[in-house]
């Protein structure tokens, strides 16, 4: 669905719950079929409760939180990888997420047949893809890598062919989730580089970092998640700084 002119993305009233399975003891299991298999010994986790907030375009903001307030779950929500339980989630224009790294990569092909895939995934058309290729390799820093199979690649070499891929689909908006994290430091800062210049060029960014400082140099704005609500919604360095206290707090 498409959000309005000016907004990018509108996320109203998110849930979004979990069903965690454990695997059974034997007395467990013995005691389960004995009462005929009644009661349910798994557990629900609720990972998102009533989220909503609004990114307008060209908007650079960062999701914050400590672990499991629900951050990647909203990511994913926005990407369209999860459907939540209820609420509405409106996205306007091509949104390109890099939720996880190599995610939509086939292990049994090329890099090069991997860019083709991910691009046509991303929507691009081939005549797109040809003409950016040698953009895209060249970002990589993987050229001499690129007609090996991705399942000999190591998890930096993921990280690069994954975000070039994704860096030159030309997206109105981009969702990153901790993959600056890998990498060496050269690629991460060339990373940011790149994201600087989208932002600047009026692309919207969603980032999701456990790297403070890295989202306060990024990013404009911030939405602290805890325990699947939003806290606290303003400038990225107060959000920030909130979220180290309670960091502290927890510690």
């Amino acid at each position: 669905m498409r959000a309005s002119s000016q907004l990018a993305i509108s996320c109203q009233n998110l849930r979004k719950q979990f069903v965690l399975r454990h695997t059974r003891s034997m007395k467990e299991a013995v005691v389960w079929l004995l009462k005929g298999r009644r009661g349910d010994l798994s557990k629900k986790f609720m990972a998102l409760t009533d989220v909503s907030f609004e990114v307008n375009q060209g908007e650079t903001v960062a999701l914050l939180g400590l672990n499991g307030s629900g951050k990647s779950t909203l990511l994913k929500l926005i990407s369209g990888v999860l459907q939540p339980d209820s609420g509405s989630v409106l996205t306007r224009g091509r949104v390109a997420g890099l939720i996880e790294v190599g995610a939509g990569f086939h292990h049994d092909l090329s890099g090069r047949d991997n860019v083709y895939l991910n691009g046509a995934i991303l929507g691009m058309s081939e005549k797109q893809i040809d003409d950016m290729f040698d953009s895209i390799v060249e970002f990589s820093e993987i050229g001499e890598f690129i007609d090996t199979e991705v399942k000999f690649y190591s998890s930096g070499m993921y990280l690069r062919l994954a975000f070039s891929i994704a860096v030159h689909t030309d997206p109105e908006v981009f969702l990153i989730d901790e993959i600056l994290a890998v990498g060496d430091e050269p690629f991460q800062r060339k990373c940011i580089a790149k994201i600087k210049e989208l932002s600047a060029n009026g692309k919207t960014l969603l980032v999701v970092s456990h790297d403070l400082d890295l989202v306060s140099t990024v990013c404009e704005r911030g939405v602290l998640l805890e325990h699947g609500n939003v806290i606290m919604d303003g400038d990225v360095h107060d959000v920030v700084t909130e979220l180290r206290r309670r960091s502290r707090d927890a510690a």
